[in-house]
């Protein structure tokens, strides 16, 4: 495979977990930060943009996962590729919403690194 496929497949992961606070926070009726809030990324949106959002996240994710090259499932350096996607996004999502939520419960006076 080329390596676009692995590059596809990675991005596809990053999508694919982003999907799952937006969609889950909005099918529980909750608000949640979006990047259509304001301020972006620390606004809460409402919750069906958040299911709508997590949705369009999701279909990217798919589109790439199985629109570009072959995906193969199981122990394969695909499946790595994608769980590395997926914990990139995932570090980096609790990184940045555990700022968010300190900053907004005051014990946070600036961005920590």
């Amino acid at each position: 495979m080329g390596w676009y496929v692995y590059c596809a497949h990675f991005v596809a992961g990053l999508f694919l977990a982003n999907a799952v606070p937006h969609f889950v926070n909005g099918i529980s009726g909750e608000r949640f930060q979006s990047p259509f809030a304001s301020p972006p990324g620390v606004g809460k949106s409402s919750p069906l943009v958040n299911v709508l959002w997590g949705m369009a996240n999701l279909v990217i994710g798919y589109v790439l996962l199985f629109g570009v090259g072959e995906f193969a499932g199981g122990l394969s350096v695909d499946a790595l590729v994608v769980a590395l996607g997926i914990l990139a996004t995932a570090v980096g999502l609790a990184r940045h919403f555990g700022h968010v939520r300190q900053a907004s419960d005051g014990r946070l006076t600036k961005r920590q690194g």
